[in-house]
């Protein structure tokens, strides 16, 4: 057992043992916290559609940073603002639903971003890099970007969360208590363009949304309150990267993609345990259910 142990350790620590991974774990896990802060309202609110559109919306600005020499986190800032800044526009002024000026944009956000790639020839290490991420390439200036970026998302998790959840629950009350439903929304918008901003170096424009989604997803399973949700979001998001990462490395995968692999199939694992868990506790409660009533038959017999 001690051997197992010892060997086991070994895999885990081996890896970490180099800068850059070391740097991927830390950088991974402040990205995977961010977005468990944003992704649980995103699950409450049903807005993964949003989550997808921006993460794809990226695609201009990376593409423009990439051919100006630019960091690419500030290319996918920048277009992903433009695009959370359009949604707003569209919804006020051009009266369309938020599902409407959400597809709209992100169709064009996504073909301007194609037509930016497809006009230069030299797009082909680049354009895999914008779809799957680079998370081995971090640097210290991008963990503290990642460390800023997570305390602007803990203040508006904290400073916008009775507007949240009484958004969340009916807007017509949220109205009536004095806390500004539209500004709400632009907030929380404002919110999941900043997890889908720091997520971006690690999973890509294209994975974006299953670091957004599958930790809570596999949070919600065991819990109902809401930070408690997000803690454990938080928890299975680092998980997801420890592990894609390990299997990246020893398997030489695509770190990004088996980081998103990872969190859907903790998604899975959650959701099979949780209902194991259920019907293990129904197993046990029958039989004490079944000797409560036979008491007062045995009662009426007498």
């Amino acid at each position: 057992m001690i051997l197992i142990n010892d060997k086991f350790l070994a895999v885990l620590i081996e890896p970490l043992q180099t800068d850059f991974m070391l740097r991927a774990v830390i950088g991974g896990t402040l990205a995977a916290t961010i977005c468990a802060i944003a992704g649980t309202w995103v699950v409450i609110r049903g807005m993964a559609f949003l989550g997808e559109a921006l993460g794809h919306g990226m695609l201009p600005g990376v593409a423009l940073a990439t051919v100006f020499g630019l960091p690419l986190i500030l290319g996918a800032a920048v277009s992903a603002a433009a695009m959370s800044a359009a949604i707003g526009v569209l919804q006020r002024r051009g009266r369309m639903s938020f599902d409407t000026s959400i597809g709209l944009l992100f169709v064009a956000m996504l073909s301007i971003g194609v037509i930016v790639v497809s006009h230069s020839r030299s797009f082909a290490t680049d354009a895999t890099t914008m779809l799957f991420g680079d998370i081995l390439a971090l640097k210290d200036t991008d963990l503290l970007i990642l460390c800023a970026g997570l305390g602007i998302a803990l203040f508006i998790a904290v400073k916008f969360h009775r507007n949240f959840t009484a958004t969340a629950f009916d807007e017509r009350i949220a109205a009536t208590l004095g806390l500004r439903p539209r500004l709400t929304q632009v907030v929380l918008v404002g919110l999941v363009t900043l997890a889908v901003t720091a997520s971006f170096q690690a999973v890509g424009t294209l994975l974006v949304v299953g670091l957004l989604l599958a930790p809570v997803v596999a949070a919600n399973r065991w819990s109902t309150r809401i930070h408690t949700t997000m803690c454990l979001a938080a928890i299975f998001g680092a998980v997801s990267v420890v592990c894609g990462l390990l299997m990246s490395w020893y398997f030489g995968t695509a770190a990004g993609a088996t980081i998103a692999g990872s969190a859907i199939l903790i998604a899975g694992l959650s959701a099979f345990c949780r209902i194991a868990a259920n019907r293990l506790r129904a197993t046990n409660l029958e039989p004490r259910a079944a000797s409560e009533l036979s008491i007062p038959e045995f009662e009426r017999t007498t």
